[in-house]
């Protein structure tokens, strides 16, 4: 069985998706709400498209819009690691945006 791609908050291990550790302290992310974004780039939910979803948990701390988290996102190692095993079937922000907006 071909391993099956994790979503972000399998990798960052945020503890802010339904039941996490976190969710009491910090609420619940909304990339794994995000429901129209279910199976983007092979993710459950917003699990592989987070990048383009406001609110999310990184570097330590709740971000904001997507304009003032995207560049952070391109550091990310996660969102690299997507890139890499999407290769051309990557979905970028803009098409995930005219899903969600």
């Amino acid at each position: 069985m071909p391993n099956q791609k994790q979503n972000c908050w399998e990798v960052r291990k945020c503890g802010r998706e339904p039941g996490g550790e976190k969710v009491e302290e910090l609420g619940i992310c909304p990339a794994p709400l995000e429901k129209r974004t279910d199976g983007i780039n092979g993710g459950k939910n917003g699990g592989r498209a987070c990048f383009a979803i406001a609110g999310t948990f990184c570097e330590g701390k709740i971000q904001g819009t997507l304009a003032k988290k995207l560049g952070d996102c391109l550091e990310c190692d996660f969102f690299r690691q997507v890139v890499k095993e999407e290769g051309d079937q990557f979905e970028f922000t803009e098409g995930i945006l005219s899903k969600i907006s």
